[in-house]
């Protein structure tokens, strides 16, 4: 699920929780909302930690490996 579908999630959480007036037997629309906006917002900060933690690259950096081992080259 990226960004966009934790969005939503709390956004249709938020409009269950604040914005309707139904009642259905045996269905809490408030605690369901409620319960899609944590979700949703456990899915914006897992989605923000691992957007941190990505590589960034620089354009014209170039990575020498020295001993490549794994593949059995001997330099």
């Amino acid at each position: 699920m990226g960004l966009g579908g934790c969005i939503i999630l709390i956004a249709v959480g938020a409009i269950l929780t604040f914005a309707t007036d139904w009642q259905m037997q045996g269905v809490n629309l408030d605690l369901v909302g409620v319960i899609l906006m944590v979700v949703g917002l456990i899915g914006v900060v897992t989605f923000a930690s691992m957007a941190r933690r990505r590589r960034v690259v620089i354009p014209g950096q170039a990575t020498v490996v020295e001993g490549d081992e794994t593949r059995g080259y001997r330099g």
